[in-house]
Formats: C-alpha cells, sequence, structure tokens
C-alpha cells in the first residue's frame, strides 16, 4: 500500500489508523488416557471465536473455520449505490461448532449451511454475522455457506473507517487491512487465504474488473454479468472489484497473460498518462523477477480508478492506483513488489507488516540502482544521515508498531533501512539468498518477523540478534556500527 505520490526523494504513505485481526484457528483432539481402554467422551460442540486471534484488531477473522473459497455473485446499482446478491463459503469446520462467525457489515436476509436454513444475528457492533446451523459441525468436515444480503455499504463504518469508496458512476473495493466485510462475507485475515470467484452484474455498457482471469461475460437486454476468479488463494483484503466506464487493454509477455484498466471519469490527458503507466507492468514484473525469482501468480496487471482514493494498493494480481501520470514507475515497482512480498507470503500477524511495506519500498531502492538512478545503499545512508535522532520516526519499533501505527511512515522507511543494512552486514550475494530462501521457503503461506530474522541467521550463518533488535525492536535510531549495517 502506498498514497498517492508527490515529487520527493522518498515516498511517505498516508499515515491512517487501518484496522485488522487475526486467529490460529485450532483443531479439537481426543487424548486417550495411557490405562484406558475407551475413547474419553467428546466434548460438547462449542462457539466458535469471535476473532482469529490478532491482538490488534480481536475481531478479524474467526475461530473453528477454515475457508478454501469464496463465490461471490451481486448486483450493483450506481445510482443507488446498492450491492445485492448472495456469497457462497466453502470451509471446513477445525473444531465441533454449535456456532461459528465470518466477518460481515450488511443486512443479510438469509443464511442457509448445506441447503439448510441456519439461524443468524448481528453482534460486536455488526462486524460479526454470528451463524448457528440446525446441527453442530463437526471438527473436519466441509459446508457450505450460502449468505443472502441486500444493503448500502457507504452505510456503515468498522473500528471507526468508511471504507466504500464509490461515486454515481464508479466504484472500487479498495482497502487495506480491511475491505472484504464491506461487500463479501469471509473470515477477513491473512492466515486464511482462499481462492475468490466474483461475478458482478452491472447496468448494460458498463465495465467491471477484479482479480485474476476473465472467464466470462454474460450481456443481456439491460445489464451485464462480468465474471472473474483467481487461479491461487489470497487473503480476504486482497479481494477487489471495480465497476463503472473503464478502458482495458491486455496482452501476454514472456507467457505471462497481462490486462490493465483505465477510467474513463478522467481527463483524457490523465486516460493516455495512466495507460502508459499501466502498460509497463508486464515490465516491471520481468525486472522484478531477475531479483526475485518468478511471479508467483498465473496472470497479472492494473487498474487506474477514477476516484481519488489517496493511495494505491496491492489487489492480488491486479493493484490499483489514482491517477499520478506515466512517470512515476516506482508506484507499480511498490504494487508489483507486494505481489511477492505481502500477496504470495502474506503477513502472520498485523505486527509483521514491516515485512510488506518494508520490502516493497527496498524493492523500489533496488528499481533506482538497476535502472540508472541512485544506489540503495546511497539512499539508505541519506535517510540515515538527514533523519535526526529525536525525530518521531525512530521512535516507531516497526518490528511490533501497534495497529494505530502499521502504516506510520517510519514501517515503510526504517523497514527498506533495516533490509539494506542487513545487505551491507551480510553482503550482496547472500542477502539475495536470504531474500530468495524466504520466498521460496513461504511461498504461498504466511510468514513472521521471527521466521525471517531466522531464516536470515540461518543462511547467512552469522548471529543477527543485536541487528535485528537494534533495527526492529529499538524506539531510537540504531548506533553506526559495522554490526548494524552502517560501517
Amino acid at each position: 500500500m502506498t498514497t498517492r505520490p508527490t515529487p520527493r526523494p522518498a515516498r511517505r504513505p498516508l499515515a491512517r489508523p487501518l484496522l485488522a485481526g487475526m486467529l490460529g484457528a485450532v483443531l479439537a483432539t481426543g487424548l486417550l488416557h495411557p490405562t484406558a481402554t475407551a475413547q474419553a467422551p467428546a466434548s460438547a460442540p462449542t462457539d466458535g471465536a469471535p476473532g482469529i486471534g490478532d491482538p490488534y484488531w480481536p475481531l478479524d477473522g474467526n475461530g473453528g473455520i477454515d475457508v478454501t473459497e469464496y463465490r461471490i455473485s451481486t448486483r450493483y446499482g450506481f445510482a443507488s449505490k446498492r450491492l445485492s446478491g448472495r456469497t457462497a463459503v466453502e470451509l471446513t469446520a477445525t473444531q465441533d461448532l454449535a456456532s461459528f462467525s465470518l466477518d460481515f457489515l450488511l443486512k443479510v436476509s438469509k443464511v442457509t449451511v448445506d441447503g439448510e436454513k441456519a439461524r443468524f444475528a448481528k453482534a460486536d457492533g455488526g462486524h460479526e454475522l454470528r451463524i448457528t446451523p440446525q446441527e453442530p459441525l463437526a471438527a473436519g468436515s466441509a459446508h457450505t455457506v450460502v449468505v443472502s444480503y441486500d444493503d448500502r455499504p457507504d452505510r456503515y463504518a468498522y473500528a471507526g473507517e468508511r471504507n466504500w469508496l464509490a461515486n454515481r458512476s464508479e466504484v472500487v473495493t479498495m482497502n487495506e487491512p480491511h475491505m472484504a466485510p464491506w461487500w463479501f462475507p469471509s473470515n477477513d485475515h491473512p492466515l486464511d487465504k482462499a481462492v475468490v470467484d466474483v461475478k458482478v452484474r452491472v447496468p448494460k455498457g458498463r465495465e467491471v474488473v477484479s482479480n485474476g482471469k476473465l472467464r466470462a461475460k454474460k450481456v443481456g437486454k439491460r445489464s451485464t454479468q462480468w465474471h472473474w476468479r483467481a487461479d491461487e488463494p489470497m487473503a480476504p483484503y486482497l479481494a477487489f472489484f471495480a465497476a463503472g466506464d473503464f478502458t482495458l487493454a491486455k496482452g501476454r509477455q514472456r507467457g505471462l497473460p497481462w490486462l490493465v484498466a483505465v477510467s474513463e471519469q478522467l481527463s483524457e490527458a490523465d486516460q493516455a498518462a495512466s495507460m502508459k503507466l499501466m502498460k509497463k507492468t508486464p515490465a516491471v514484473v520481468a525486472g522484478l523477477e531477475e531479483d526475485l525469482g518468478d511471479y508467483p501468480f498465473s496472470v497479472v496487471g492494473g487498474i487506474t480508478t477514477g476516484l481519488d482514493p489517496g493511495f494505491a494498493l496491492e489487489n492480488q494480481t491486479r493493484p490499483t492506483y489514482p491517477a499520478v501520470g506515466s512517470s512515476y514507475t516506482t508506484l507499480v515497482v511498490h504494487e508489483l513488489a507486494h505481489q511477492w512480498f505481502g500477496d504470495d507470503v502474506a503477513v502472520h500477524h498485523w505486527s509483521d507488516i514491516w515485512l510488506n511495506e518494508g520490502f516493497a519500498t527496498f524493492m523500489e531502492w533496488r528499481w533506482n540502482e538497476t535502472h540508472g538512478g541512485r544506489a540503495a545503499d546511497a539512499t539508505f545512508r541519506s535517510y540515515y544521515d538527514n533523519v535526526a535522532a529525536s525525530s518521531d520516526f525512530w521512535k516507531v519499533t516497526i518490528g511490533d508498531p501497534g495497529a494505530a501505527r502499521v502504516f506510520d511512515n517510519a514501517i515503510y522507511g526504517r523497514g527498506a533501512m533495516t533490509l539494506q543494512a542487513l545487505r551491507n552486514r551480510v553482503g550482496d550475494e547472500v542477502f539475495w539468498q536470504v531474500v530468495r530462501t524466504w520466498l521460496r521457503e513461504q511461498k504461498g503461506g504466511n510468514g513472521s518477523t521471527a521466521e525471517f530474522e531466522a531464516t536470515a541467521a540461518r543462511v547467512s550463518g552469522q548471529d543477527l540478534g543485536s541487528f535485528f533488535t537494534a533495527w526492529l525492536r529499538t524506539a531510537s535510531k540504531p548506533a553506526a556500527t559495522a554490526d548494524n549495517g552502517l560501517g
């Protein structure tokens, strides 16, 4: 995620009290007593927890379930800003459940579990949709939950945020760490990735763009249904759709299909500039692959909205951007670097956010040094020399910044500095071995700060404990020592 850029040496992201959450689901097991001859009585089904266990946002995600797929089918009205439809959630119970929750803000009219009507209620300020099936769900059993709804998403807020971005001509569902609860019921935390299949019906003549590949386009007398589906599972906040009037362009580079879109709500000059920038996408991916290895997904792209979100976001396979002109290539670098760092390898807790934003910012520095610009180490030392020790920049412990500061400037800048300092400390060759090992071993999953530290130490063969303490866990400017990568 980045803020709308303005010309300056280092981009400063929008500081906003964004939200998130997490809960590690636990599989219930029965244990035999060493001298027993029969299985101990099973415990009674319980209510799944309303959160997945992330201390930053305790209501994010849910306990007792593991989602494998969302099949979203909706209709959107531009004038009314009304969203109606239903979502089928394929999930597995990870414990014996009397009831369970999904994260959803909209008004619900009906819920079924495996085709049977289920009781439902809203709790915790309307964010938790508590579902009680007719029969308890056994641990390990798979189920289809269908939620029907009809409401105006712009009426709702969660944890102080109103994330629905729309006018009478266009809508785009983009935000971090929360967006899903405004348009589909979900287990809203990066720990539970799932395949996302999106069908959106809009008035005839309008376009819809979403993640993955366009599977079908059904044109009726008055409306058109667009069907998009991503091949690879994703964290719920990375799922999106944009609807309105868009110009689409597509192609294939080195076997990788790409599709980009630009809003026709922009001026002709902004449309042309934005399309020029979006068409840099496949070349940027090819450049990033030289350092990071193969692009992790089966399609790539980007979309420029005519709305004014104030930031760009790394929606999986197709980041969304504000109109910024044609020259801001490093913004595209940042969001596409997130396809590796944040999308393919997602955070384990939101406290690990520096692994997303620090790496994406560092890859901007790396892009500049490999494309005729300033060396990453020069950018690193400029930060160090020009940010005073008394600055609040150094007071953020980026390894665990707290919910209010997950998108603080330091998460980006100090995060990138940590990586360049590591590069200085262990050497260029070993550094890139660390990065590629991290991506290979965490591929398709989640990664924590502790795991990254362990990977760096193992691959480098060095004791890096004091190094990471100085950069990630100390609320002060690291000393200018060789141990800290500043020799």
